[in-house]
């Protein structure tokens, strides 16, 4: 039974020592790939490690990071560096954060790459690599948030000065209304005093005309008064004067008129009277 146990133990050994060479084997070629600038192999091999040899050494996950780093594979290399910080030990935990906050730095996410960069110094003070990383980038952070202020005090200068101008626009605006309003009103003003001067001067001028009309007639009046004057009585003024009524001198005129008849009659019988041949014609 004990002899068996030997073979047992002999024939484990054997097989660890193999896989043991094997896997130094292995990272001996990814580190070499990774020297020579092979990361896609690099990243192969390492990952062959950790998925099939079943090696879960911080060295080799931190490698495994670094390839996929210089292979610019962002993603996965965040990724494997963020799954170092649960590493037991605070030196890989230090060298993860840091090189976390080298990413999140070349992304522009300052505030992430300065807390990566804090949390590499807790885990190990003595990383000047992450120390000279965080001043770098809490000055370029600074200077970020006084570009920022400085940026928006320009957009608010910027933006007052447009709203100056916009004012200035519209109170030129309203004066130029104002002053074509009072244009217009002047224009108005001006038209209706043409207007009332012309109705004026034609009522004036209606007036003028009356008046020589009336003056005209008043005239041909004088005038016709002053024939009538300067005419011989009429019948009736005759009449008037001699204090015989119309109706009286129309009976008056009859009679004379009868008394005319009456002697042409007999002047007509005088004469159809025959003539005495005997005498003579004188």
């Amino acid at each position: 039974m004990k002899f068996a146990y030997l073979l047992i133990m002999a024939s484990l050994l054997s097989i660890d020592i193999d896989k043991i060479g094997k896997i130094n084997s292995l990272k001996s070629e990814a580190k070499k790939a990774f020297t020579e600038g092979e990361y896609e192999k690099a990243i192969d091999t390492y990952r062959f490690l950790i998925d099939s040899m079943d090696v879960n050494e911080d060295e080799v996950r931190l490698n495994l990071a670094h390839s996929y780093f210089h292979a610019q594979d962002t993603a996965n290399a965040y990724s494997a560096y963020q799954s170092l910080t649960q590493s037991k030990s605070p030196k890989y935990q230090s060298q993860a954060y840091q090189q976390m906050g080298v990413l999140s730095n070349r992304q522009g996410n300052f505030e992430d790459a300065l807390t990566n960069f804090k949390q590499s110094l807790k885990r190990d003070p003595a990383n000047e690599g992450a120390r000279y990383n965080y001043e770098m980038v809490k000055k370029k952070l600074e200077e970020q948030k006084k570009e920022q202020q400085q940026q928006q005090d320009q957009n608010k200068d910027q933006k007052e000065q447009e709203k100056q101008e916009t004012t200035k626009r519209i109170q030129q605006k309203q004066d130029q209304n104002k002053d074509q309003k009072e244009q217009e009103n002047k224009d108005q003003k001006d038209q209706e005093n043409k207007d009332q001067e012309q109705k004026q001067n034609e009522e004036q001028k209606k007036e003028k005309q009356e008046q020589e009309k009336k003056n005209q007639e008043e005239q041909q009046n004088e005038e016709q008064e002053n024939k009538e004057q300067e005419a011989p009585p009429s019948l009736s003024e005759k009449l008037k004067e001699m204090q015989i009524s119309e109706e009286k001198a129309r009976m008056i005129l009859e009679a004379m008129k009868n008394q005319e008849i009456q002697y042409l009659q007999q002047n007509k019988r005088k004469a159809t009277k025959p003539k005495d041949k005997s005498k003579p014609d004188w």
